[in-house]
């Protein structure tokens, strides 16, 4: 009886301790300033006006890692564009829309297909706009898009938009485009090729603060062809039972940001370099929404080395989740690779069958290779160590396998000949002489996944990726550095520790 009181009242002291818990928000963004500022006004609104503690998943790479995320609850609300979901998602070819008609298409429908809801729009239409500079869009007399018909130019478009059905596919469809070449490039690095020249077409969007600071034009879009792509919150519909008053609360942002408001707060983060968790803390402050305390982050961003001591904390928090991340790929790897290595050294089928398959998972571009993973893994931490793990495993076994084999053969046959067993000649003889070439290839795949991990944070993975991303989408070289240089550091001191780790296992009798 006893027994059975004591289960019952810690099962009313776990119940009791899970009803106490704040419910939890994940509030994701795209890789880009603007959807970055309003999934932190996001954020930032839900913190303060509901009980809810807020996780942000920034610069996720672009609408499909978003949106599955969405699909798979590992985000549970972030910025999307109607035009976007219209498009891009729902892939309807419906032309001529309203705004009021296009968001009522795409509410009704993601309804009814992901339960998930469009709240309120926030108030500004961000269209695609074709963008040129004005001296040489004023040169050629170009005004619309279909004047570039006119004049074979270099495009340089961004990745997303190349791929879209609202982007280049669908464009080339709707206009006769003379593309004398077209490149992929980072949305925030077109602009650079567009001042300096090496590019004559990119695309934007119509709330870009650069618009004004790079003197460009945009073109009309004269055939229609763009929807409207009014801002909005997409959220799962779940997460309005879960955390009560979260929808009255983003109620209070519906129709405050008109386009000049938008572009304002663009130019803040992109020109005056305040960081977006500042911005948006400002912003809500005119609306008379107070901010959760603590949300302005690094307020106005100064010069590298003070930037560099401001952030040292957060730092070296990033720099724990990179070495978990890269240590447990290579883990992986060495648990894999060592043992397979060993056996395909004595078997040459299996040793061309395996380096084969290493080889080429090794060819297939690191961020490609994190897509794949994306819709076996979602996003996170998971599929960016199985990603560093499929990269790691190369040089690890091919490593394993030719140090084994490049063992003489008659230091082999004097164990025989004292009568070792070939585990103990495994263990007394190969792995030690072999120990050198194994752990050269250990050092070599660290300082890949190290190098490599920056680009886990596409998918929601963090480490010294997350400054990297958020620099290059805000132009903020500064902070660029705060990733890449202690990313550079991390692996040149795991190279150390590893080259230690290598003479200590290296047999006396043949170290250098």
């Amino acid at each position: 009886m006893r027994r059975e009181l004591a289960l019952a009242l810690c099962a009313i002291a776990v119940a009791a301790a899970a009803a106490a818990a704040p419910p939890r928000v994940v509030v994701g963004s795209k890789a880009f300033t603007e959807n970055t500022i309003l999934a932190e006004i996001i954020a930032q609104t839900i913190e303060s006006q509901t009980a809810a503690t807020v996780e942000r998943r920034p610069n996720l790479a672009g609408t499909h890692v978003c949106f599955e995320a969405l699909r798979n609850g590992e985000i549970d609300i972030y910025p999307e564009y109607t035009g976007t979901g219209l498009r891009n998602i729902l892939a309807s070819q419906a032309s001529g829309l309203s705004r009021g008609a296009t968001y009522a298409t795409v509410a009704r429908a993601f309804a009814e297909r992901y339960a998930m809801e469009w709240l309120a729009p926030f108030g500004f239409d961000n269209s695609y706009v074709l963008l040129m500079r004005s001296s040489v869009a004023e040169r050629l007399s170009v005004r619309t898009i279909s004047d570039l018909s006119q004049y074979p130019l270099h495009f340089g478009m961004s990745h997303e938009f190349l791929r879209r059905p609202d982007g280049m596919p669908g464009l080339r469809a709707a206009y006769p485009l003379n593309e004398r070449e077209t490149s992929g490039l980072s949305h925030d690095l077109a602009y650079q090729g567009l001042q300096q020249g090496s590019i004559d077409v990119t695309d934007g969007y119509s709330t870009d603060a650069k618009i004004l600071t790079y003197e460009l034009v945009a073109l009309e879009d004269d055939r229609g062809f763009f929807p409207a792509y009014e801002a909005a919150p997409l959220m799962r519909r779940d997460l309005g039972e879960r955390v009560p008053g979260v929808e009255a609360a983003l109620r209070l942002l519906a129709g405050r940001i008109d386009a000049d408001a938008m572009r304002r707060l663009n130019h803040a983060v992109e020109v005056e370099r305040t960081t977006p968790a500042a911005t948006a803390t400002l912003f809500l402050q005119s609306l008379g929404i107070e901010s959760a305390a603590g949300a302005s982050g690094d307020g106005q961003r100064t010069g590298f080395l003070r930037l560099l001591y401001q952030r040292r904390w957060k730092t070296l928090d990033l720099a724990r989740r990179h070495l978990l991340l890269t240590g447990g790929a290579v883990v992986l790897a060495c648990l894999l690779g060592i043992p397979l290595g060993i056996a395909a050294s004595r078997n040459p089928r299996l040793a061309r069958a395996a380096l084969g398959l290493a080889g080429v998972l090794q060819t297939v571009p690191s961020i490609a290779l994190l897509a794949f993973m994306l819709p076996l893994f979602g996003i996170g931490v998971t599929p960016a160590l199985v990603a560093l793990f499929l990269y790691a495993l190369l040089p690890v076994l091919r490593n394993t396998i030719v140090g084994i084999q490049s063992i003489e053969e008659r230091l082999i046959d004097v164990g025989r000949g004292l009568g070792m067993r070939d585990s103990q000649i495994l263990r007394q003889i190969e792995l030690p002489l072999a120990a050198p070439v194994v752990m050269a290839g250990i050092r070599t795949a660290t300082v890949i996944s190290v190098g490599t991990a920056t680009l886990a944070a596409f998918i929601g993975a963090g480490g010294l990726g997350d400054p990297i991303v958020t620099g290059l989408s805000t132009t903020d070289y500064a902070l660029v550095l705060c990733g890449a240089l202690p990313a550079a550091a991390l692996a040149i001191a795991l190279d150390y520790a590893l080259g230690l780790v290598e003479r200590w296992t290296t047999p006396k009798g043949i170290r250098s």
